[in-house]
């Protein structure tokens, strides 16, 4: 059973040598919320403050013996609090204590029934959601334009991809969300086809801010009893301000799975698994974490969480009042500006709410890509974006955001319209040379991703590869959204897709020779 305890300072040595004690117990009471400071915050500050001999991991001791060069750059507190599973910090696969606490105050501010930390990131939390609805050989349906992270689930879990492809907007190079009747007609193809849908996978909002309708989503699955599994990692503060969309739970999800690193405020890598309904086996979820997670988390991002959702919790209504007023600001500023597009709902008519705190500007009609754009920004106003795209880059606003970086932007954009302006036949003619369909709208699976992952493999010249069986999961990165999938076809369409944003200064993650002069494929 879990015990709280502390290390006090030892006494002076006395006569009777049995009457020294250098640890007592202490409730949970006591350590759960001194000063109203988060639990699990309190709990790895109290244990930090130990007059403790230590005998235990990691080997910098509690920054005793902690490299010098990180010393200099974060100092030593860090390392003081970057603690390990003592009994008193609780253990995440079985709380009972400060973690539970957290955990608690985490699902009744977020709407769920129970939310689990993550110390592996929203990828893990996917995983786990995953493994947890779909047994082998069930079929998930998911959009073609999904995280990675469900593409390395569906390897690990044996399930059958069923995939939707998302509305594109050939002007922005920029994949939208699913629809209602998409879902419908796959789960109907499904059944006709007397196969098993283990779960309904939706990414919402996407990297851009583009929101699907989760709500009618749900509905359809919930009559069909699938499972709805929502990657939000963009959206964990939906449902904090009435200018901001609803969230997943809200809009009746099972199971959402949030970065809350992202636009919220906890330490990078750390997210929440939410639960919601009975649909889902918790126990089930339970395993899936236990086996995925590390058993070894730290403390600092457990920790983090439980801030973060303090932050929140402490004006729940009110905390994006500024970010929001900063991100109109923003709108304002750079809207009008020359030669500029800014990504709304008219490209997207069945997707009509966009993320309010996720700005995408397009630069096409001066002639730039995202990436020369980008370039430009950061040399002339130190300027550093989220997500730089072929046509365009997007901005985060968040709780930290400043009106100073605000202009900025705005100035350095301003600069890029007047040095850069060009002529509407030149633009209209790189608009009509862009235009087609997504990269992957083609697709045709020869091998489900599992049987690909395991297969025999070599390597060809990337010329020798097309029509070929991929064998190699490739993507630039951000957002992390693959173009060739193992299994898949290798299409002309996805290699000049891949040459061109690599040419345009995008990072090919997945593939073995970055430079794609030669590709994997299944040798079979």
């Amino acid at each position: 059973m879990w015990q709280e305890r502390r290390v006090i300072e030892p006494r002076k040595k006395q006569q009777d040598a049995g009457s020294t004690r250098d640890r007592i117990l202490i409730t949970n009471s006591e350590i759960a919320q001194p000063n109203s400071i988060p639990p699990l915050v309190s709990a790895l500050k109290t244990c930090a403050h130990q007059n403790a001999a230590t005998f235990h991991f990691p080997g910098h001791n509690r920054g005793r013996a902690a490299p010098s060069s990180l010393v200099h750059l974060i100092g030593l507190k860090p390392f003081i609090h970057d603690l390990p599973e003592l009994p008193e910090l609780d253990n995440l696969f079985s709380p009972e204590g400060p973690i539970l606490e957290a955990q608690k105050l985490a699902a009744k501010l977020f709407g769920s029934s129970e939310t689990w930390f993550l110390v592996g990131g929203t990828t893990c939390g996917i995983q786990a959601a995953i493994l947890a609805t779909c047994s082998p050989g069930d079929y998930l349906i998911l959009p073609r334009n999904s995280h990675i992270s469900a593409i390395s689930a569906i390897v690990l879990s044996g399930v059958i991809p069923k995939y939707i492809i998302p509305d594109y907007d050939c002007l922005w190079d920029i994949t939208a969300g699913v629809t209602l009747s998409q879902i419908e007609k796959a789960i109907e193809e499904l059944h006709m086809e007397g196969q098993k849908v283990g779960a309904v996978f939706i990414t919402s909002p996407t990297y851009h801010g583009i929101c699907s309708n989760l709500t009618d989503i749900s509905k359809l699955c919930h009559s069909y009893e699938i499972p709805v599994i929502v990657d939000e990692a963009h959206g964990a503060h939906f449902g904090f301000h009435p200018q901001l969309p609803s969230s997943a739970l809200q809009q009746g999800a099972d199971l959402a799975v949030q970065s809350t690193h992202k636009v919220l405020c906890s330490l990078t890598q750390s997210s929440m698994l939410h639960m919601s309904g009975n649909i889902v086996d918790r126990e089930r979820i339970c395993r899936c974490l236990q086996t995925l997670q590390s058993t070894s988390p730290s403390y600092l991002l457990l920790a983090s969480l439980d801030a973060a959702r303090a932050q929140l919790s402490e004006k729940p209504g009110s905390i994006f009042n500024n970010a929001l007023d900063l991100a109109l600001e923003t709108k304002n500023l750079i809207g009008n500006i020359p030669g500029i597009s800014m990504l709304g709902t008219l490209g997207f008519s069945n997707f009509p709410v966009i993320d309010p705190l996720r700005l995408t500007f397009g630069f096409w009609r001066l002639g730039l890509s995202g990436f020369e754009a980008d370039e430009t920004l950061y040399s002339d106003q130190g300027v550093i974006s989220e997500l730089v795209g072929t046509r365009s880059i997007t901005f985060a606003i968040n709780l930290g955001t400043c009106r100073d970086h605000i202009q900025r932007l705005a100035c350095g954009i301003k600069n890029l319209s007047e040095a850069s302006l060009l002529s509407f036949e030149k633009i209209k003619g790189q608009i009509e040379d862009h235009c087609g369909s997504a990269p992957f709208s083609d697709i045709t699976m020869c091998l489900n991703p599992r049987e690909a992952f395991f297969a025999r493999k070599r390597k060809v010249a990337i010329g020798e590869s097309l029509g070929k069986i991929c064998g190699e999961l490739i993507c630039p990165y951000p957002p992390g959204i693959p173009v060739m999938i193992p299994g898949e076809t290798i299409t002309k369409k996805a290699l000049e897709y891949l040459v061109l944003v690599k040419n345009k200064g995008a990072t090919i993650s997945g593939a073995s020779d970055p430079l794609l002069n030669s590709i994997v494929i299944c040798d079979v």
